[in-house]
């Protein structure tokens, strides 16, 4: 059989985490939305069972568990740290993750976007 390849996507994760630079930031946790989107590669179509894929629970737990564990100065950091996390599953080839802060300006939505591919 032919080599099979899905998208798998988490879009809009909203938590409420460290992240910042400025005091204010410092002070409380802020809502950042969270979009993942990690390409898969099998070896073929995969069985209709959940160990067949890569499971995005882990990649939904594994970020809680990151966003808890520390204060991220940058987005960048973030973005990189989550991406590193999607990376874990060899299965994995590609992801694209972007962050975006909720309520920093009144009118608008600011945020990152990394993409990494497997070497």
């Amino acid at each position: 059989m032919a080599e099979a390849r899905y998208t798998i996507r988490l879009e809009g994760l909203e938590l409420a985490m460290g992240l910042g630079i400025h005091p204010h930031e410092r002070a409380a946790p802020q809502r950042v939305h969270l979009h993942v989107e990690m390409d898969c590669r099998y070896a073929a179509a995969p069985e209709d069972r959940i160990e067949a894929v890569v499971d995005y629970d882990f990649l939904r737990a594994g970020i809680r568990r990151l966003v808890e564990s520390r204060h991220f100065e940058l987005q960048e950091t973030l973005c990189d740290e989550v991406a590193a996390l999607a990376l874990a599953d060899p299965r994995v080839c590609r992801v694209r993750v972007r962050s975006m802060k909720l309520d920093i300006y009144p009118d608008a939505r600011v945020g990152c976007e990394v993409e990494r591919v497997r070497g």
